[in-house]
């Protein structure tokens, strides 16, 4: 017999980037207070407008009127990008759990309330969404998209079955410790899985809708993404702290076989009196050996990076527009405008 549910739940911030999303901005405002009107605890809902220019801001802005304690429109002064935009919102989050939806109406808000009881029940730190009717085209989305989350599966050993799904809910002191930059949010689930344990990351069926309003602004260019995101991942999960590991590793390699080789040419110079001058491993091994100092002093310089980046303060990814400045958590130094963040990189 399962527990009665709380009588009160955890304050949750609801995380929404737009871009151009003027169509559909409005409803998706209305939906989620209308989802969120009888949610236990207390709510906020951050609309972050990514550079729009179709009007998408003053339409926000116009809902945000009617419920300042409970919509905030974060503006920022450019297209930075959707990994920005999220950045952007949780750096202004004031909740204990933190939930986010794409801006398109594709994502329902109606299994926010069903996802954050799920995540309690099951003492995660994430529990991201599975579109598993999703409604978009085979061959521009969702094939790319099943070969992105298959190679991503591989290589990082997080098994998730849709990274790509918008609707995910957090706790957010663990969200918070991570940063996200590039197009990286896809590989949210991965960052996550470097500050908890990959038993705390669940995921759950959620509704997926077809698009009735405005411009995807994802196509097939996307999908050849993945692939130098991906590397980027692997390298800064296994890599980030010990840069030196990764290239010096590749370097004694190079410097093994071009050691190797120039022994083999000495031995057929001096002990059979071979001419070696016009052979093509010669050049080979001579290669082997530069590219093998390069790495070596790449991963030396890597290390000094490494070391000046963990030892100071970083600049977010995004600047806010005038006006879009928000009161900030308690015990938290300002973010969106140059000032260092307390929060720390996975």
């Amino acid at each position: 017999m399962s527990e009665p549910a709380p009588l009160s739940a955890p304050f949750l911030s609801v995380i929404v980037p737009f871009f151009n999303e003027a169509e559909n901005a409005e409803k998706l405002v209305d939906e989620v207070t209308t989802v969120l009107g009888d949610y236990r605890g207390m709510w906020e809902l951050l609309c972050v407008d990514d550079g729009s220019d179709d009007g998408t801001a003053e339409r926000l802005e116009r809902k945000a009127a009617t419920a300042p304690e409970r919509i905030r429109v974060l503006r920022l002064r450019r297209n930075f990008g959707q990994t920005a935009a999220l950045q952007a919102g949780i750096d202004a989050s004031r909740g204990e759990l933190i939930a986010t939806l794409d801006g398109d109406l594709q994502n329902d808000p109606a299994d926010l309330p069903r996802m954050v009881d799920e995540l309690l029940e099951r003492d995660l730190d994430l529990l991201t969404g599975w579109r598993r009717n999703r409604q978009d085209g085979y061959l521009l989305r969702l094939l790319p998209s099943k070969i992105a989350n298959a190679l991503i599966r591989r290589v990082t050993g997080v098994r998730i079955r849709d990274y790509g799904c918008g609707t995910k809910v957090f706790r957010g002191e663990v969200l918070r410790r991570i940063r996200l930059f590039g197009e990286m949010h896809r590989f949210i689930p991965v960052w996550i899985a470097g500050v908890t344990a990959p038993a705390r990351i669940g995921e759950t069926p959620v509704n997926h809708r077809p698009r009735t309003g405005g411009r995807s602004k994802y196509g097939l260019s996307r999908a050849f993404r993945v692939l130098p995101d991906l590397l980027a991942v692997f390298f800064f999960l296994r890599y980030r702290a010990r840069p030196g590991h990764f290239f010096g590793s590749i370097g004694i390699a190079f410097g093994l076989i071009g050691t190797a080789i120039m022994a083999w040419l000495l031995i057929a110079k001096l002990g059979f009196g071979q001419d070696i001058g016009d052979r093509p491993l010669l050049l080979f091994g001579v290669l082997a050996l530069v590219f093998s100092i390069q790495f070596l002093t790449t991963g030396v310089l890597a290390e000094l990076l490494a070391r000046t980046y963990f030892d100071s303060p970083r600049a977010p990814s995004y600047l806010l527009a005038p006006g879009s400045e928000t009161p900030e958590r308690p015990g938290k130094r300002p973010s969106g405008t140059g000032a260092p963040s307390d929060t720390r990189d996975a």
